[in-house]
């Protein structure tokens, strides 16, 4: 990991150099400091907080919402349209470009409050030991982490997170779980330094310093206390921010669809308007006056409530997502992009595993299950905890422990002369692991046996790293152990550990019973009794949540700091096949091509440095995948910036959850399937009202350009197309409320230019057939009448028939299910009806007059109605022949 040079400082600076010289750079000592001296250094120093971004108030975030060119072009437009005096095109564009930005930063103000809601239920407290006075004796109480300042002294307890980075002073065998910072799930003995300067650190890497702790990390069990070195920005976990100048965040994959989609509406905008003014210039002798029909065509191309629908379809999945409280969007358009996601990579403690090991397996010297080898190591976890008075177990003990309490007591009877539960024993002495030590011993009497007979015989388990064990057995299953038979022993502990097991060996020796205390000089001439084996407990809902990430299409990728082994195990308990593990040391050795093709067929990255992840992450981009990353450590910031959409739970830290786009409950990937789902039915509700409104206003503008080319008036007046665009937008905003069909969500949906340019070609053609046949029911049932009455009557009708083909291709176009099903969700209905109400009755309405428009003969509504028949027919046989995407 990339540290900050102030954050490395503040850390070796902690890390050189005796305790007590530590302590007196601090102006600090094991009583803790002064109340006062606190306060001033709290004033000097400044909070313990993290120096993450702050969330954006409401106005600043308002003033910053109309930045997506569809925005931008609707505000050009509108300048334009005041600039020829067009107000009330001009009036409707700034209404919409408004709502579309009041809906926008109230949703992302909502997320960040939610987000931050979360944030408010981590542990925020520290128990710190402080005086009064100088001559006062200390005071244990429980501090706000933010009140924290270097010199106080922390002490730590199992389920502590780590306030500040600390100097370790006492430990009383202290194991912390760093994954935050480093990605490796197994807990980290810590220690107290020794005499001398730097004992095993490296200044470039603090994190390899035993007697230091770091913020962000937790304290799995063993209890101790420090003295605080560095606070705030100069933690090592704050070091581990981004920095001015890094690598920029890529555009998202909302940013590039919505961008293209912009760039081919500008093209036909820019087309367009010149076009109907040099046709009418030259065609018909027109000049300046049909300047505002142009902008009004132009207006008419544009899909002006796109911002607004977008906005709504993003909010309403996002709301409908943190109305459980299980996921928080926190960036709207990152709704789109989960839907888009096919790609998901995630590490693999806490995600896929539960941050807790389970009982593989205990074997026998021969290789063969022996529940008697599980008892004896319960025998030594149990009594090992009691006489070193530890707090709780570590992690693996309380494994073994959880394991052989559900063994049955009648095979627990049968085990031998010596049988028993294993509580039955009585515990004597221990010797516990510790600095340097990979093994404990607990010196038990057997149940049964006489206390104080001179035959009284005291029995020593032993249980520990298979080498260390090994070395001091001298027997195995009852006979001698020679080196050919230690060798097969410690061949078969590494083929277990090979498959990703954490492998303890377990020997016993019986001794007379004494008064004095046992020693290490005392575990010797031990017989072997066989092999414990722990695996990584898979969480309850990964297995089925991996099936069903598969059934939608997401390819997940397992990126982890642990052993390959570990890691391969974890994924084919679960289903996931891992094929090939590649390591990150491997990864070195290939340019962004050859990774982008080797990540491309990989599942498992293992013994992943943090750039090591971020480089995969990129190399999936750069293939084309759009891709996702779960994590929730420092060692995973990179990657989350370098992914389509950074997913955080919220017990990550602060520095990865302020920059993930999305926030969980919980390291549930249950509740990100259903993320996935809503972002899809968010998209294909999006990519709808596109193919809606473009394959109309396609078609209606390539009628203008013909109409206004044959005929000798406007084929429409600028208020009458202003009034049409106003109906089909507010019926269009229903789209965002549309349910997508059963089958919309089982693949990626990703709005995509070409696609969407083919289709609207396509039926906006179709559309402008529609159109030009109603020029010609218009020509028959209007020829009777006079010049002036005849241009309102083919106004009004072409207004009808408008209205009434845009409820046609809403029906027929949308994403959702079939209307055939029965289906149709309520505000469809209502806004398709509202349309046909509209263009039928507007024109016969006091409202017409003004509108330059009169009523129609009966046989114009005979013809259209046969014309809607037909045009109806075309669109549903076109609409079968196209796939049916989720998006485009």
């Amino acid at each position: 990991m990339a540290w900050a040079p102030e954050a490395r400082t503040a850390a070796v600076r902690g890390a050189d150099g005796t305790t007590l010289e530590v302590l007196r750079a601090l102006g600090s000592g094991p009583r803790g400091l002064v109340e006062e001296e606190a306060e001033e250094r709290l004033a000097r120093h400044g909070e313990n907080t993290f120096p993450g971004r702050r969330p954006d108030s409401w106005p600043r975030r308002f003033a910053r919402s109309p930045r997506d060119p569809f925005t931008v072009v609707l505000l050009v437009l509108g300048l334009v349209s005041a600039a020829v005096a067009a107000w009330g095109t001009a009036c409707v564009i700034a209404v919409l470009v408004l709502v579309s930005c009041v809906l926008r930063t109230t949703g992302e103000h909502r997320a960040d409050r939610s987000a931050a809601a979360l944030r408010d239920l981590l542990a925020t407290t520290a128990t710190v030991r402080r005086r009064a006075t100088a001559t006062a004796p200390p005071l244990t109480r429980e501090l706000p982490v933010d009140q924290l300042v270097p010199g106080d002294v922390v002490l730590l307890a199992p389920g502590d997170v780590v306030p500040a980075d600390l100097r370790l002073l006492r430990t009383t065998a202290l194991t912390v779980h760093e994954a935050t910072l480093t990605g490796e799930s197994a807990p980290v003995g810590k220690s107290v330094a020794a005499d001398g300067p730097g004992d095993g650190g490296s200044p470039a890497l603090p994190l390899g310093h035993p007697h230091l702790c770091f913020q962000g990390s937790s304290v799995v069990s063993g209890s101790g206390s420090g003295v605080v070195v560095a606070t705030g920005a100069d933690t090592v976990l704050s070091g581990a921010l981004p920095r001015a100048g890094g690598r920029p965040r890529p555009p998202s994959p909302f940013d590039r669809s919505v961008n293209g989609i912009a760039w081919t509406l500008i093209r036909f905008t820019l087309l367009t308007a010149p076009l109907v003014l040099i046709a009418s210039a030259l065609l018909r002798g027109r000049g300046l006056e049909t300047l505002p029909f142009a902008v009004a065509v132009a207006v008419g191309l544009t899909p002006e409530m796109l911002p607004v629908v977008v906005t709504a379809a993003l909010a309403r999945g996002a709301a409908l997502l943190a109305r459980g409280g299980e996921v928080i969007v926190r960036r709207l358009p990152a709704l789109h992009d989960l839907g888009a996601v096919d790609v998901l990579c995630v590490d693999k403690t806490g995600t896929l595993t539960e941050d807790r090991p389970v009982l593989a397996l205990c074997e026998g010297p021969d290789g063969r299950a022996d529940p008697e080898v599980l008892r004896w190591a319960a025998v030594n976890a149990l009594w090992t905890l009691h006489l070193s008075e530890l707090p709780v177990p570590d992690a693996p003990d309380e494994a073994i422990l959880d394991a052989a309490e559900g063994v049955a007591e009648d095979a627990a009877e049968e085990s031998g002369p010596d049988g028993g539960r294993f509580e039955e024993f009585e515990g004597i002495d221990a010797l516990p692991c510790g600095p340097g030590r990979r093994l404990s011993t607990a010196v038990v009497r057997p149940p049964g046996d006489p206390r104080f007979a001179l035959a009284a015989r005291h029995t020593l388990v032993v249980k520990g790293a298979p080498e260390d064990v090994l070395d001091r057995c001298a027997r195995a299953a009852g006979t001698e152990l020679d080196a050919a038979g230690r060798e097969r022993l410690a061949r078969r502990a590494g083929e277990l550990a090979a498959e990703g097991l954490r492998v303890l060996a377990v020997a016993r020796a019986t001794c007379p019973a004494r008064s004095r205390p046992y020693t290490p000089a005392d575990e010797r001439d031990l017989d072997f009794v066989g092999f414990v084996a722990l695996s990584d407990a898979p969480a309850p809902t990964a297995a089925e949540a991996l099936a069903v990430l598969a059934r939608h299409g997401v390819d997940v990728k397992v990126l982890t700091g642990d052993h390959p082994g570990t890691a391969a195990r974890v994924c084919r308990e679960l289903g996931l096949a891992p094929g090939e593990v590649v390591t990150g040391e491997r990864t070195d050795a290939l340019d962004d091509a050859e990774l982008a093709r080797l990540a491309a067929r990989t599942t498992v990255f293992a013994r992943c440095a943090p750039e090591h992840k971020a480089r995969v992450v990129r190399a999936l981009r750069a293939a084309g995948h759009t891709t996702g990353f779960l994590g929730d450590g420092v060692n995973d910031l990179a990657a989350t910036v370098a992914a389509d959409v950074g997913i955080c739970p919220r017990d990550g830290v602060d520095v990865v959850r302020e920059t993930a786009d999305v926030v969980l409950a919980s390291k549930d990937l249950t509740a990100l399937d259903r993320a996935i789902v809503a972002g899809r039915r968010s998209t294909g509700n999006i990519a709808a009202y596109l193919r809606i409104a473009l394959s109309s206003n396609v078609g209606n503008v390539i009628a203008m350009l013909v109409a206004g080319l044959l005929l000798p008036f406007l084929p429409m007046l600028p208020a009458q197309v202003l009034v049409q665009n106003l109906c089909f937008d507010a019926a269009q905003l229903a789209l965002a409320f549309d349910r997508p069909g059963p089958g919309a969500h089982l693949r990626p949906a990703l709005l995509r230019p070409r696609a969407l340019l083919r289709f609207v070609t396509g039926f906006g053609l179709l559309n402008a057939v529609a159109d030009l046949a109603t020029f010609g029911v218009l020509a028959l049932a209007l020829r009777s009448m006079g010049e002036a009455e005849g241009q309102s009557a083919f106004h009004a009708g072409w207004f009808t028939e408008n209205l009434l083909t845009q409820a046609l291709v809403m029906l027929l176009l949308r994403s959702g299910r079939h209307a055939a099903e029965g289906r149709v969700p309520g505000p469809i209905r209502l806004a398709t009806a509202a349309l046909a109400v509209v263009g039928l009755l507007l024109p016969l309405s006091p409202l017409g007059p003004p509108l330059s428009m009169t009523p129609l003969p009966p046989l114009y509504y005979g013809l259209l109605a046969l014309v809607l028949v037909v045009y109806g027919l075309l669109l549903a046989a076109a609409r079968a022949r196209q796939p049916s995407p989720s998006g485009v």
